[in-house]
């Protein structure tokens, strides 16, 4: 089970203040959602870098991660997935659990159930809160090569798991994590 974690925006609503080296408990924020990532189950862990890539290779502790940067990362999430997709593709990893840098209140806890509703390499699940998709998702490796054709702007996979809605599986995650997203400065309040 791989493990994609999706660090590579700038964080415009943030005043450009990238989202991978927001602060929280006392280390960039990229350092504890890709250690969920690990935690929780996930090994290969690749991690796709943007906006400051060189500053959050300096400054974030990523050793033991393998990294991507995304040139295109101001075109939104969809690029960043298509790129961690296709870093993945050779990887013989059966399935990849996404995950986003900006989404503090979901841990380990929460991958490790996302983790265990793999199935097989058509497996296809997500994270749900009170009901309502959220992440992490898991994608099985049969449906990279789709996902990444569909995966455009901001909306990342949104367009594929809306269409193949039939075939996911939601994982009840609300008792065991938060799906806020830090995205503004009122936001920030948020970080420990």
């Amino acid at each position: 089970m791989a493990g994609l974690l999706l660090a590579a925006g700038g964080g415009r609503r943030l005043g450009g203040r990238p989202k991978a080296l927001l602060g929280h408990r006392g280390r960039p924020l990229v350092e504890h959602a890709a250690r969920a990532l690990r935690d929780g189950g996930c090994d290969p862990v690749h991690i796709v870098l943007g906006a400051a890539a060189g500053s959050v290779r300096e400054r974030a502790d990523l050793s033991g991660y393998d990294l991507s940067e995304n040139p295109d990362w101001a075109q939104g999430m969809g690029s960043s997935l298509r790129v961690g997709l296709a870093a993945l593709a050779g990887s013989g990893a059966d399935a990849v659990v996404v995950s986003l840098v900006d989404q503090p209140g979901i841990g380990a806890a929460a991958v490790a159930r996302v983790v265990a509703a793999h199935e097989g390499r058509a497996s296809l699940a997500s994270a749900a809160y009170d009901g309502r998709r959220g992440h992490p998702v898991l994608f099985g490796a049969d449906r990279w090569a789709d996902i990444a054709a569909t995966a455009q702007g901001d909306r990342g996979a949104r367009a594929y798991l809306q269409q193949h809605a039939d075939a996911l599986t939601l994982v009840e995650c609300a008792d065991i994590a938060e799906p806020y997203d830090i995205d503004t400065p009122e936001d920030l309040g948020r970080l420990e």
